[in-house]
């Protein structure tokens, strides 16, 4: 590979400025590069281009202060702002299909339209554009083909591995980088242009790898089905430990001792959600089946079922707490989000179970440091506090489904103070439950002895 340097820095436009897209463009300017990120959405635009961050995600604020700063990034909402760019980030958002489970790639194709007429006008100069988004293996090489008359520009895709909660860390200290190229067995000048943009990366020893297009489309939908295969996993077995009496505690912690396995992601709970593994889970069962390959992915369904089933189970074990009724009982939601560190209630778990026991009657209160604001404006219904004590208050069921810093850090004697009874769902298994029932509570985990 050649060596490259940051004092070659390019004008690199990221079109689509949400959660991906923004950390993205202001992880660009902070190594260098001349940034424009591009959103329709104008009030967006307004609000990152004034330095508020229109989202949760820590460290992303003051890298988005710093950068507007030093003149390297802006925002905006008409194409013609980057048609002198050299790199054309794609970060558009591939939502499920509200008709299926496939993925939605209008975003994508929109912005592929309106970027064409000003890639005609660079007259031959190279330009890349880069894929970001998740899509279903097949895309690049169909995007690739709007490209392929237009001289000096070539597609290349380049998946993100971004985790909530540590996307800044995520996007400067990758821990590989994945080009997905037309034909990785012939050397292309494109690799060299994401080489200069990523220099810094590179100069620092992180993993670069070339594939096909195929290859790299598969690479984090192939990821994040293995780790959802693996929470669905350990939280069959936590059912099987309520059965018979097993701790799942102790069978995850002795099976995460193999390092073929590993401990990450066993840890047994609510199940998963968010805007990426229930999404990228089903839109690689949908593609599996488009392709033929049904039979071969049917245990993906059934670790979908599985995932969704740990809310039912939730939901049993506090009907079964109030003898079935739960009309009137005053229960209390800790957490909000899909996972703490972010804002994002997509898919939430946590959010579900609430509005679940709403509907059954029970009097719902629910409490996130983070997406308490986003909960109050889409369910009305629901009664939101960021103040922890004034969600305990009278609590006579305390549900903890966001494992916050905050939660798990509760003294379970100030609050048994707090609540009408004492009686507590650990929905993560996350807390020391012998601490809590010690202190007098009814402390109930998942597949917990």
């Amino acid at each position: 590979m050649t060596s490259t340097h940051i004092d070659q820095p390019l004008r690199i436009s990221v079109i689509g400025c949400g959660y991906l897209g923004a950390v993205h463009a202001a992880a660009m300017a902070e190594i260098g590069h001349e940034v424009v990120g591009l959103d329709v959405d104008e009030r967006r635009v307004e609000m990152l281009s004034r330095g508020d961050a229109p989202f949760h995600e820590p460290g992303f604020g003051e890298l988005l202060e710093r950068n507007l700063a030093t003149g390297r990034l802006s925002f905006g909402t008409s194409y013609a702002d980057i048609a002198q760019c050299d790199v054309h980030f794609l970060a558009l958002g591939t939502p499920q299909r509200g008709d299926g489970l496939g993925a939605d790639l209008s975003h994508i194709t929109q912005a592929m339209e309106s970027l064409l007429p000003h890639l005609r006008e660079r007259n031959g100069k190279r330009t890349l554009v880069v894929g970001k988004s998740t899509v279903p293996v097949g895309t690049a090489r169909e995007l690739s083909a709007l490209l392929s008359e237009l001289p000096g520009v070539e597609l290349l895709w380049n998946p993100e591995f971004l985790r909530e909660g540590f996307a800044v860390a995520d996007t400067l200290t990758p821990d590989r980088l994945v080009y997905g190229v037309a034909d990785p067995e012939q050397s292309s000048a494109s690799e060299a242009v994401l080489d200069r943009v990523y220099a810094r990366q590179l100069e620092q020893g992180i993993p670069r790898r070339v594939y096909n297009y195929e290859s790299a489309e598969l690479v984090k939908v192939s990821a994040n089905s293995f780790l959802a295969t693996k929470i669905s996993f350990i939280n069959a077995i936590a059912e099987l430990c309520d059965i018979t009496g097993a701790d799942v505690a102790d069978v995850a912690e002795a099976v995460g001792m193999d390092d073929r396995i590993g401990r990450k992601f066993l840890q047994a709970g609510i199940g998963f959600g968010g805007g990426c593994l229930p999404k990228d889970l089903r839109g690689l069962i949908s593609r599996a089946g488009e392709l033929g390959a049904v039979d071969s992915f049917a245990f993906l369904r059934e670790i979908d079922t599985i995932n969704t089933g740990r809310r039912d189970y939730a939901l049993q074990i506090v009907r079964r707490h109030f003898s079935g009724d739960l009309n009137g009982r005053r229960i209390t939601v800790l957490g909000a989000a899909f996972k703490p560190n972010t804002d994002d209630i997509r898919d939430s778990p946590a959010l579900d179970v609430a509005l679940r026991l709403l509907v059954e009657g029970a009097v719902m209160t629910i409490t996130d440091p983070a997406a308490a604001e986003a909960v109050r404006m889409r369910h009305p219904g629901l009664t939101v506090t960021t103040s922890t004590t004034e969600a305990l208050e009278g609590a006579e069921m305390v549900l903890l489904l966001t494992e916050w810093p905050e939660y798990r850090s509760l003294d379970p004697v100030a609050a048994a103070g707090l609540v009408t009874a004492p009686a507590i769902l650990d929905g993560r298994n996350v807390l020391d439950l012998g601490s809590w029932r010690d202190a007098g509570w009814h402390a109930i985990g998942m597949g917990r002895r």
